[in-house]
C-alpha cells in the first residue's frame, strides 16, 4: 500500500480493522457463552457491533499514532468478561476461549485473501471494484496476522498466556498468573526496544506466505 497516501490508506485499513478486533472479541465471547458461561452475551458483547469493543485509547489513538509514527499497526479492544467460576471445565474451556479470538483473525484473513483474489481477476473488467478489494484485501490479511501472532505471544493477558495457564499445573499456573499485571509493560517493553518485530517478524512473514499461497496468489 506504499502507493497510497496517509489518508488513503487509513481510510483503506478501517473496514478490515474494524472486522479483526470485533469478530475476535465476538469470538471470545460466544465460545464462553457455548461452555456456559453468559457474561459477555449479558453484557451485550457477543456481537458484530464493533461500538460495543471499541476501546478510545487502545482501539483509536494508540494504533492510529502507531501507525503514523512506526508503520506498524498495534492498539487492543475492551476485554470480554468471561467469569471462569461458570464454564464447564474452567482450565480447558479458558484455553478454548482463548484461543477462539486467534482462530478467528485465520479465518477473517484466509476471507480476505479470498477477496483480494478475486480483486486480481477483476482488475481488466472491473478495476474500480478490483482496487479496493486489493488494497483491502492486504491490509485484512495484514492485520489479522499481526493479531493472531501477537496475540499467541505466551504473555498475559494475551490469549496465549491464558492458553500457557490454562496447560500449567496449578502449581506453576498460580505464580505465572500473578505476572499478568505487568503484562502490557512487557509487550510495550519489546515494542520500544525493537524486540517485539524481531520476535513477531518471521512468525508473520511466514504466515502471511501461507495465506497468499493458500488462496492462489503467489
Amino acid at each position: 500500500m506504499n502507493e497510497l497516501n496517509t489518508i488513503q490508506q487509513i481510510v483503506v485499513l478501517i473496514l478490515p480493522v474494524l472486522f479483526a478486533i470485533t469478530v475476535h472479541e465476538a469470538a471470545h465471547g460466544w465460545v464462553a457463552n457455548k461452555l456456559g458461561d453468559p457474561t459477555a452475551k449479558q453484557q451485550g458483547r457477543v456481537t458484530l457491533n464493533p461500538i460495543q469493543h471499541i476501546d478510545p485509547l487502545g482501539t483509536v489513538i494508540v494504533p492510529l499514532g502507531m501507525y503514523l509514527l512506526t508503520g506498524f499497526l498495534f492498539g487492543w479492544a475492551k476485554p470480554v468478561p468471561v467469569d471462569w467460576r461458570n464454564l464447564n471445565n474452567p482450565r480447558r474451556d479458558m484455553a478454548l476461549v482463548a484461543i477462539a479470538g486467534p482462530a478467528s483473525n485465520l479465518i477473517m484473513a484466509l476471507l480476505w485473501g479470498v477477496g483480494m483474489q478475486a480483486g486480481v481477476s477483476l482488475l481488466e473488467s472491473l478495476p474500480w471494484v478490483a482496487y479496493p478489494l486489493i488494497y483491502m484485501g492486504t491490509a485484512g490479511i495484514m492485520i489479522n496476522s499481526i493479531l493472531l501472532v501477537l496475540n499467541l505471544l505466551p504473555i498475559l493477558p494475551l490469549d496465549g498466556g491464558r492458553i500457557v495457564a490454562s496447560l500449567l499445573p496449578a502449581r506453576l499456573a498460580v505464580p505465572y498468573a500473578r505476572l499478568e499485571p505487568w503484562g502490557l509493560f512487557i509487550i510495550v517493553g519489546l515494542l520500544a526496544t525493537g524486540m517485539l518485530g524481531s520476535i513477531i517478524g518471521p512468525l508473520l512473514s511466514t504466515f502471511q506466505y501461507i495465506i497468499v499461497s493458500l488462496v492462489g496468489l503467489q
